[in-house]
């Protein structure tokens, strides 16, 4: 059974989606707000996160961000009221690996969970090795950038993007190509969250002028390691 915390102050909400969950082979631990959601992942390992945005004590938008400092890794998706496209830019922003705006199907609810956890075990297994990058050592296992004595540790969206980008380098490659590979998705939010990352990625690899990525337009992005 995967590991699923469900922050949502919603009693009755909270109270089907937990049968519903169960039923589909999820352990699930609840909190009605994001302080005790909090303490419940400073205490747990969960495989994935359900937060809502609109919460007393700490809201959805808070947690992740507290979330992301104890474990990058752990992928979590939005339940929201809210259909303001500014709010959506920014869960995704914020790393998030879905955005759901209630009312929503259960059922549906449920597969973009199984969607999220299967390309988390994809990119995991995949991520094995060490890669050098111009000056930097990309460690896929451990998803972190290193540069003589600095480690900048990595998102796991962060890593397989870059590992996409490595293994298609000095070569444009089309946007909705990226998307659908990091993503899966190649929806206008998913490319305003790429957008995101991208900018994040570059001043990453500021150190090493051979490393580039040039964007053209509306087409793709070329990951460059000059000699």
């Amino acid at each position: 059974m995967k590991k699923l915390l469900l922050a949502e102050d919603d009693l009755d909400l909270s109270t089907v989606l937990i049968q519903y969950l169960q039923l589909h082979n999820f352990e699930v631990a609840w909190a009605e707000n994001g302080a005790k959601a909090l303490e419940l992942f400073q205490k747990n390992t969960f495989d994935i996160c359900i937060l809502d945005v609109m919460m007393p004590v700490m809201d959805g938008f808070t947690l992740a961000e507290e979330l992301i400092k104890i474990n990058p890794e752990t992928p979590f998706i939005f339940l929201t009221a809210k259909s303001m496209m500014e709010d959506k830019i920014k869960g995704l922003q914020l790393g998030a690996d879905d955005y759901i705006v209630k009312p929503f199907e259960v059922e549906e609810l449920i597969l973009r969970l199984n969607n999220i956890l299967k390309r988390s075990e994809s990119n995991s297994k995949i991520n094995n090795e060490q890669i050098q990058i111009g000056n930097y050592l990309f460690d896929t296992k451990r998803m972190c950038l290193k540069l003589e004595q600095k480690t900048q540790q990595l998102t796991e969206k962060e890593a397989a993007l870059i590992h996409f980008l490595y293994k298609n380098r000095n070569q444009l490659v089309k946007r909705e190509a990226i998307l659908k590979a990091v993503w899966k998705t190649d929806d206008y939010f998913s490319g305003r969250s790429m957008d995101v990352f991208i900018t994040k990625i570059r001043k990453y690899f500021q150190e090493d002028a051979r490393i580039t990525i040039e964007s053209t337009r509306f087409i793709g992005l070329e990951f460059k390691i000059s000699e």
